[in-house]
């Protein structure tokens, strides 16, 4: 739980902390689960003071509303705290266009393989080149090679 409240957050901060989208958390205010935000006078911008931010978390774990109702949040969401923001994801290098589709193909097949590696084979398997060819010739005439190449 967020022990350190700042002086006042924004509506998206607020739903945030409580886990909730911000759509969501504008839906339960505007049903009286969560208080209203207080304005501020020059910017008319909503915020909530350190004691709406505790009755916002109050509501969140006790899955009652200031009006009383009962509501039932999902675990989806990380739940009261600052929601985690989802690791990326590691870009796998960008093989040679040149042997791109071909590549694809042999991951379909369970075989990792580098540009450079089926570069040599196609080169080696097919001199006149694969353009007239058959995909499916080739992947399997390159799958075939590599396989024999395994260490077992």
């Amino acid at each position: 739980m967020n022990d350190v409240q700042k002086a006042a957050v924004s509506v998206s901060e607020m739903a945030r902390i409580v886990g909730l989208s911000r759509a969501r958390f504008y839906q339960l205010m505007g049903e009286g689960v969560f208080p209203k935000p207080k304005y501020d006078e020059t910017t008319k911008r909503p915020y909530f003071d350190e004691e709406a931010q505790a009755e916002c978390i109050e509501v969140k774990k006790r899955n009652v509303g200031i009006n009383g109702r009962v509501v039932m949040f999902y675990g989806g969401r990380q739940a009261i705290g600052h929601a985690k923001r989802p690791a990326k994801l590691k870009a796998r290098p960008k093989p040679n266009a040149e042997h791109a589709d071909l590549i694809d193909s042999l991951a379909c097949l369970g075989l990792s393989a580098t540009s450079r590696e089926v570069g040599a084979v196609v080169a080696e398997c097919f001199p006149d080149g694969i353009q007239k060819l058959d995909s499916g010739e080739v992947v399997r005439a390159v799958f075939l090679h590599l396989k024999r190449q395994e260490p077992k």
